[in-house]
């Protein structure tokens, strides 16, 4: 991930207080589906497997969504507080609308969830690295269990075992999630306190502006960069944020502002050769977009 990213980030502090939204985005009751269509026999543990968006209008969110990327959307109708997202036959994640109390903010955020294979040995570890637990760790009929946390510096992020394997390591088209990262104010920290609980091996990358930068990498693949964030006085508060596939940057911005998104960073070339850009959702969720040559997915720190 390219450090302009963590150079030209900034936000209010009362939109980054969203996340605390996420902290209820499903009960125990909730009908959430296995993170794979079809049962795998594969264990990535480090690998982002699912992302939830926690939204204070669902139904906005669908149509932003939709006539962006082509995503679809079902809704149990024994279980109302959960709609799950496809693009075409493929599981994109979740969108569900989060209770909160009254004066709260009401912004949306994206919530990432990261492999493990057993989440009260891995909270343990967490806990005495740092973290903190901002849902318990609670099961579901068809998921196994899942929690949220804090990391030290306070980005939020889940853990998930899946009772139903996790997906393959493949490329995935445009329109679907293809790589994370990280923003944190001291990346050797943090990449101590990932490396820990997940068992990452850390890839350090060069920069020229500056700033730390390093790769997260597990099972021979890179999953996620850390990122440095400028030291310039801005309330830019550490956070994962999650980057969609596309074929064309800045045409997929042009085309999210159309439909009332905001850019944050502006379409630029990553240190991969393609382009990235930064984006707001109508309801204020930052994701990302990410322009990726044809190719295996990456091995080595892209």
């Amino acid at each position: 991930m390219n450090t302009l990213l963590a150079m030209h980030c900034r936000a209010s502090a009362a939109i980054i207080a969203s996340g605390l939204l996420l902290l209820s985005c499903a009960s125990p009751d909730s009908r959430l589906p296995p993170i794979t269509r079809r049962p795998t026999t594969e264990h990535h543990v480090g690998k982002v497997v699912w992302l939830d968006l926690a939204s204070p209008d669902p139904e906005a969110a669908k149509r932003f969504y939709g006539k962006l990327f082509g995503w679809t959307f079902y809704s149990d109708p024994n279980d109302v507080g959960y709609v799950t997202v496809y693009l075409r036959d493929h599981l994109i994640g979740g969108i569900v609308k989060p209770s909160v109390a009254d004066g709260a903010p009401h912004r949306a955020a994206w919530l990432t969830y990261l492999a493990v294979r057993d989440i009260d040995a891995t909270e343990s570890i967490a806990l005495a690295h740092g973290a903190k637990v901002l849902s318990a760790p609670r099961s579901y009929a068809h998921r196994d269990r899942q929690a949220v946390f804090a990391d030290p510096q306070g980005a939020i992020f889940a853990l998930m075992a899946s009772s139903t394997g996790d997906p393959p390591d493949v490329l995935l088209e445009p329109d679907r999630w293809i790589w994370s990262t990280v923003l944190v104010h001291d990346v050797q920290a943090d990449s101590a306190f990932y490396q820990a609980i997940l068992g990452y091996t850390i890839d350090v990358l060069p920069t020229d502006q500056g700033l730390e930068q390093v790769v997260l990498e597990s099972g021979g693949y890179a999953r996620a960069t850390l990122n440095e964030m400028a030291h310039d006085g801005s309330e830019l508060h550490p956070r994962w944020i999650n980057f969609v596939r596309v074929e064309d940057a800045p045409e997929t911005v042009a085309k999210a502002v159309a439909l009332g998104g905001r850019t944050l960073v502006s379409p630029h070339k990553d240190r991969h050769g393609g382009r990235i850009a930064l984006i707001a959702d109508p309801q204020g969720a930052w994701f990302g977009v990410m322009e990726w040559p044809d190719g295996d997915r990456p091995k080595t720190a892209k």
